[in-house]
């Protein structure tokens, strides 16, 4: 028989599944938070008797040393909605807990009464403020307006967590007890504090796996031509300041080292396991690994999601075992990790040449690439300061990465080669901001891309429209990314598109002339040394370009007509550039390549460093690098901007409607009239019509919205067709409305819109959809048949900035009709750029507010000196996309 608790449930409801989340804790740990449940009654009892008196004391204002029945009763048994419990757990233990329960009594908006507690040893690690999130989100989901909370004054650490939340603070009458009120809409600098929390969390997270302070090789083999051996020893040969500590249940020492039987057996604490076993003993290691309190896992073994369904299953339970118990993953399938911090010297990888310490971080994913990248790099003795190949991606990926290089002192340049985005929405959101403190240059494969229809091209539109939008230097191949990876590491950005181009050989000096035209670089002719040119004339030309007011870039050719030693031609152009180090150099030996490496990138004293001056394999490869770091340099310098929220928008009754609508699993189109009710509530108004479905409602519709009309017909095949076989246009009498009607129907057997005519423009399409791997992105372009086998249209994720608005317009190579401008000739007036930079951001709004809205499309849109008419609008709807980047902090 239960205690005796009004407004109890005696069964609760089954808890909702989107509560359960893996939080990062601001030390980087891993937590799991879940809603609690009538079964947590024990294990809430334990957390409870584990509490100091103190922690006890401030809690529940006085001594609470067993939670008596009723309330153990009462805090088990909620209803989700009107009471909330949550509880953080590691391992089987909770080790916090916070609750909601809605005042009835309370007058005004909705109220509910929000308290938490943490478990001593894992106070001080932010679980207040992520229980606090996720108490908010359960709130609102539940029509919770405010929260409200009573803190002893003296609970100092408690009142932070509020007013780091933003609550409002209010002294009771003696000053003993603290009455705070919190307004659970979020605000944008509460929406700012989040994002910070959950960057240094992640920023920490992955800091621990990159500086452990002792690692142990589970598979530790003596033999290098096996995986275990090879990660042994380069951890051993490359001077890791750490314990390392061989895992061999056969061996009792491996290169020289002791061995244990397993990761249980050794007697100090490791922070880093690297496993190299078959998948089939990943089980029992990670049980181990588990009682031994590991902090971080790097799984070098496949055969996991890379082998299959049964694969990607094991795949899924090792994180979420590892994620429980408070462990980070890298891989499985994983090159491994490395730091060359010389307080650190991590060198946990396969690769068997690692590049020397430098500032650039890079991160991929294909282990066997990855060992060719590293490569690489060292080759072009071209430094890293961190590396991470994740393999499977499973749980830490780019993201994390990115967090991790935005606060890293040691880093100034990043480096990514991408198979998949993982959540492309956080990906977009973390680079963005990364993008204007430190480069970022990405190859993206598109091996698991996800679209459906196969369009290869549309791919790389995606991609690289998006990547620009982001600041991100995207290069279609490793030496592209090596090549713009050499410039921004050792050279200045340039402050302008103005190119000079030296060398003494005149056919060279023109294919860079070219290639950098081409690219959108200002240059003039070149400067020809001719073929007999000296050191010094070298040292002359370079010191006056760098210096000329006209020159923000300087490419240098030397191409010697007979054999000779380049040495004296490359300390001329490095002694003649440091006349001017605010002007990037860049140069091309053709003579001898692996002499031109190692003399015109080499600093002083033989050591790469800052001023370097890099060398590339021929003059085109330069200036497309150029190009690549000049268009990033001019998106670093624009004013940023904020995210593009319209006035006239009624975003309660849009969500009301579409919860009207929606069905319980399905995505479904809805009719014209839904659509542009729904696209109503967000000022978008499609040019008035009617739906009738016979002669004299036709007729009457018309006169009704006035004359002249056009009628539509209705159906999937007779929407946008080239041939306008569906469509009349310009009826100004009821006898053509009538004969139009009747045509319609003859052909379509369905209902005919009956529209108003809408000033003549130019036609244009907006299409925004929840892209399957790169997010909620929109798509803008003209209308036409010839655009559309040109595939002349522009992407942007959303949401959209009021600068990314306007420049959405600008982008396509048709936008100039819009203009009213083509080749320099006038061919009519130009139209209000302004309301079709407004339309898209009236979509954004839609498209980011209501994440049902999985595909969204206003075509044709005719804009005209008069505005944008959107003719036609069509939405499909269905269940929100779990990986929507919004809400309390979660990994992905």
């Amino acid at each position: 028989m239960p205690p005796d608790t009004p407004g109890t449930p005696v069964n609760p409801p089954p808890p909702p599944e989107h509560w359960f989340a893996d939080v990062l804790a601001s030390d980087g740990g891993v937590v799991r938070l879940r809603p609690i449940t009538p079964q947590d009654a024990e294990a809430l009892e334990r957390f409870h008797t584990r509490l100091s008196d103190r922690t006890r004391y401030l809690r529940y204002f006085g001594p609470y040393p067993r939670m008596t029945p009723k309330d153990l009763y009462r805090t088990t048994h909620v209803d989700y909605h009107d009471r909330v419990g949550l509880v953080t757990e590691l391992g089987d233990e909770i080790i916090a807990v916070g609750r909601y329960e809605y005042l009835a009594d309370r007058p005004g908006p909705r109220a509910a009464e929000v308290a938490f507690v943490v478990a001593d040893e894992h106070q001080g690690r932010g679980l207040g403020s992520i229980l606090l999130e996720h108490l908010n989100g359960a709130a609102a989901e539940n029509d919770i307006e405010t929260f409200v909370a009573e803190v002893l004054a003296e609970n100092n650490a408690m009142v932070q967590v509020f007013r780091d939340a933003g609550y409002q603070v209010q002294r009771s009458r003696d000053g003993s007890v603290l009455h705070l009120e919190f307004a659970i809409d979020p605000t944008e600098a509460l929406l700012s504090v989040r994002d910070s929390r959950e960057r240094a969390s992640e920023a920490r997270s992955v800091g621990n796996l990159l500086s452990p302070r002792s690692v142990a090789v589970i598979g530790a083999t003596p033999s290098t031509s096996r995986v275990g051996g090879a990660v042994l020893a380069n951890l051993l040969s490359g001077a890791y300041q750490g314990p390392v500590f061989p895992v061999n249940r056969n061996r009792t020492a491996v290169r020289g080292v002791r061995a244990y039987p397993t990761v249980r057996d050794i007697p100090d604490e490791v922070d880093l396991a690297v496993i190299a076993v078959p998948a089939a003993e990943i089980g029992s290691v990670l049980d181990d690994c588990m009682a031994k309190g590991v902090k971080g896992l790097v799984v070098l073994t496949a055969g996991f999601s890379e082998s299959g369904p049964r694969g990607y299953q094991a795949e899924r339970e090792l994180v979420d075992a590892a994620r429980a118990h408070g462990m980070r993953v890298v891989g499985p399938s994983a090159l491994g990790i490395a730091n060359t911090d010389p307080s650190i010297a991590l060198n946990a990888t396969l690769a068997p040449v690692l590049p020397g310490r430098g500032r650039i971080g890079f991160f991929c994913q294909s282990g066997p690439l990855g060992a060719a990248i590293l490569g690489e790099a060292a080759a072009r003795q071209l430094g890293l300061s961190t590396f991470v190949s994740a393999g499977n991606r499973a749980d830490v990926s780019g993201n994390d990465l990115m967090q991790y290089w935005d606060s890293d002192p040691n880093t100034d340049v990043v480096l990514l080669y991408l198979e998949t985005f993982g959540n492309p929405r956080k990906f977009s959101r973390i680079a963005r901001r990364l993008a204007h403190t430190k480069p970022i240059v990405a190859v993206n494969s598109g091996r698991n891309v996800a679209r459906m229809d196969g369009d290869r091209d549309l791919d790389r539109s995606l991609v690289r429209n998006l990547f620009a939008q982001a600041g991100i230097i995207q290069v279609d191949s490793i030496t592209e990314l090596f090549d713009c990876a050499m410039l921004l590491a050792y050279q200045p950005l340039p402050a302008g598109p103005c190119l000079a181009v030296i060398g003494n050989s005149a056919a060279l000096s023109w294919l860079a002339v070219d290639a950098a035209r081409g690219e959108g670089l200002e240059v003039g002719e070149p400067i020809d040394l001719g073929p007999q040119a000296s050191p010094a004339d070298y040292l002359t030309a370079v010191a006056a370009a760098v210096t000329d007011p006209a020159v923000q870039a300087v490419i240098v050719i030397y191409s010697p007509p007979v054999p000779a030693a380049v040495a004296s031609y490359a300390e001329a152009i490095r002694s003649g550039a440091q006349s001017d180090p605010d002007t990037p150099v860049l140069t091309t030996f053709v003579a001898d390549q692996g002499m031109s490496n190692l003399l015109a990138t080499r600093g002083l004293g033989g050591i790469l460093e800052r001023g370097s001056i890099p060398s590339f394999g021929d003059p085109e490869r330069a200036a497309r690098a150029l190009a690549r770091v000049r268009r990033y340099a001019d998106w670093r310098t624009r004013p940023l901007s904020p995210i593009a929220r319209p006035g006239g928008v009624d975003t309660a009754r849009a969500r009301e409607l579409v919860a009207g609508w929606m069905s319980d699993d399905a995505t479904q189109w809805l009719d014209d009239l839904r659509a542009a009710e729904l696209l109503a509530c967000y000022g978008i108004q499609v040019v008035e019509f009617r739906e009738v479905r016979d002669t004299e409602a036709a007729v009457a519709a018309a006169e009704e919205l006035g004359y002249p009309v056009a009628a539509k017909a209705t159906g999937e095949m007779w929407r946008n067709r080239p041939d306008l076989t569906g469509v009349r246009l310009d009826l100004w009498r009821p006898d053509a409305v009538r004969r139009a009607f009747t045509d319609l129907t003859e052909i379509s057997g369905n209902p005919v819109h009956i529209q108003r005519m809408a000033t003549k423009g130019v036609g244009c399409t907006f299409r925004a959809q929840d892209d399957p791997s790169f997010g909620s992105v929109i798509s803008f372009g003209l209308s036409g048949t010839i655009i559309d086998l040109l595939g002349d249209r522009v992407y942007r994720a959303l949401p959209l900035t009021e600068a990314e608005s306007a420049e959405l317009i600008d982008a396509p190579r048709a936008a100039p009709l819009l203009s009213g401008t083509v080749g320099g000739r006038d061919i009519g007036k130009p139209v209000d750029k302004t309301a079709l930079a407004e339309l898209a951001q009236r979509i954004s709004a839609l498209c980011d507010d209501l994440p049902e809205v999985r595909e969204l499309q206003c075509e044709p849109v005719l804009a005209s000196p008069d505005g944008a008419a959107v003719l036609y609008g069509r939405v499909r709807i269905g269940p929100e996309p779990n990986r929507f980047d919004i809400g309390p902090r979660r990994m992905g």
